[in-house]
């Protein structure tokens, strides 16, 4: 069976707190296989017979909404999409650990062209936006919380839901999917 990985936004965030073993009976009750959870902020990682990731989206939207009681926007990536997702180096100095911020965004449709000139015209000098696919890199030399840009900055700029994650966290779970 193929393997996917569920980006979930809104969970144990702004108060909503979710125990990881009920987000996992939750994607076990939909009939998916070998779920597990990676860090307590949305990552499932999990089996499915779907081979259609916007139908995967939708069902776990809807089985989310009913057991939580609320909206959580879910990115469903495949191993292989993951893979490549870790792997970009957008910038010269990606991977230089001297950056405080590295980003990626997970966006249901790729961003309109002119999205990361758009991105870097609201935040510092001196950070980068790349986008590829349904996801933007964001490089930058401060903190978050020190940051002009942050998820509801980009959701509003986007005009549609995102959720973010450090680029260590997308690349152990890329690992983990790969395993």
């Amino acid at each position: 069976m193929p393997q996917y990985v569920a980006f979930l936004r809104a969970i144990n965030v702004g108060g909503r707190v979710v125990k990881m073993d009920r987000l996992r009976a939750i994607f076990e009750q939909l009939g998916h296989a070998d779920v597990t959870t990676f860090i307590a902020s949305g990552n499932v990682l999990f089996q499915s017979k779907s081979r259609s990731s916007q139908k995967l989206e939708k069902e776990i939207e809807a089985a989310l909404q009913t057991e939580l009681g609320y909206t959580v926007a879910t990115f469903i990536r495949t191993a292989a999409e993951l893979a490549d997702v870790a792997a970009l180096a957008p910038f010269k100095t990606w991977n230089d650990e001297g950056f405080v911020s590295r980003y990626i965004a997970f966006v249901a449709a790729p961003p309109a062209p002119g999205m990361a000139k758009k991105l870097k015209s609201l935040c510092e000098a001196n950070d980068q936006f790349h986008c590829a696919g349904r996801e933007i890199y964001w490089l930058g030399q401060t903190k978050v919380s020190d940051s002009k840009f942050n998820g509801a900055l980009l959701e509003k700029t986007l005009g549609a839901p995102a959720t973010m994650r450090n680029v260590n966290t997308v690349r152990k779970i890329a690992a983990l999917l790969s395993s």
